[in-house]
């Protein structure tokens, strides 16, 4: 693959911006299209990112001969079709979170984009986060001792209608897609695959997860206990413990650039990495290492642990009672 990683971004939606907005501060990239259902909506978002085409529909980026990787900002409930479309048109990917709706629709892109030898990774921008990397590497020198215990939330207080995305059930509404698949992979990140969940939740009148809590067993018997919210603010921390200590990302956690290790004799110490611009350059900056090195997955978020996580939330929703017309 050339030097230069040409971009497309499908949508152009508030997250479409930010991760616009970070390829800026990315090397060796460029902006080389992006696609919106409104040719004029794509060509503002164009001119405002310095895109080189607008496209006014989304097969015509798919078709982009000068695109080498789209990047997928559209809703949840479009990401199947999208990815599927984009594989089908030679694109690599890089997939909003949540990946998909349900297990069945992660499994048919993974298969399709290793059928097709492409390059596909979830948009788990935390993973890619500095101090959440070196958080990990002090966990695995044993800073804190044996892990087995694992605490996370992220919750706001949504105001919008019941129509909006985040509680419209034909979107893929709730918390649990749009917030708790936060805490549920950052707690695979840390402590390992899960082996077990248990939920609870309060729905919303149409019959999507308001908020939710979990417990997640993971395999050699660690434990974390998650939740999300869409009415109420949480302090949107995760904290790890282990027999020595713990280590705790600050609020919100999600990009945070600092953190804590409490010792049990009292010992706390503070450290800060800095992220890049707005934090979603990191994830692009891994999406380019792995193409340029020929790899069809990253180590960091691979594919398989992005359709486990996926029946994992199918799991809590089915425990919940929030079902989508998919499932």
């Amino acid at each position: 693959m050339d030097k230069i990683i040409r971009w497309g971004i499908l949508g152009t939606g508030k997250i479409a911006k930010a991760f616009a907005t970070a390829l800026r501060d990315v090397p060796d990239v460029e902006l080389a299209a992006v696609a919106s259902r409104s040719l004029d909506s794509a060509t503002e978002f164009a001119r405002e990112f310095g895109a080189k085409r607008a496209h006014g529909d989304y097969q015509a980026l798919a078709d982009d001969g000068g695109v080498d990787v789209v990047y997928i900002a559209t809703p949840h409930a479009m990401h199947h079709e999208n990815a599927i479309m984009c594989l089908k048109g030679g694109k690599a990917l890089l997939v909003e979170k949540a990946f998909t709706l349900n297990r069945r629709q992660a499994q048919e892109i993974v298969d399709v984009a290793r059928e097709r030898k492409l390059f596909v990774m979830e948009a788990m921008w935390t993973r890619f986060q500095p101090a959440i990397l070196e958080a990990r590497r002090m966990i695995d020198m044993g800073e804190i001792g044996s892990v087995r215990n694992l605490q996370a939330d992220f919750g706001f207080p949504a105001d919008v209608g019941p129509e909006h995305r985040l509680f419209n059930p034909l979107l893929g509404g709730g918390s649990l897609l749009d917030l708790g698949i936060y805490p549920l992979s950052m707690a695979a990140f840390f402590l390992g695959p899960v082996k077990g969940v248990r939920g609870y939740g309060e729905l919303t009148p149409a019959g999507v997860d308001m908020q939710a809590s979990f417990v997640l067993q993971h395999e050699g018997g660690a434990l974390s206990a998650c939740s999300s919210s869409l009415n109420t603010w949480t302090p949107t921390t995760l904290t790890i413990c282990g027999d020595k200590g713990f280590l705790r990302l600050h609020g919100r956690f999600h990009h945070t650039e600092r953190f804590t290790i409490s010792l049990n004799r009292g010992e706390e110490r503070e450290f800060h990495f800095p992220r890049i611009g707005n934090g979603y350059a990191h994830e692009a900056m891994e999406v380019g290492r792995c193409l340029r090195e020929g790899l069809l997955e990253s180590p960091q978020m691979p594919l398989d642990e992005t359709v486990e996580l996926m029946g994992v939330l199918d799991a809590l929703r089915g425990q919940l009672g929030v079902r989508y017309s998919v499932d």
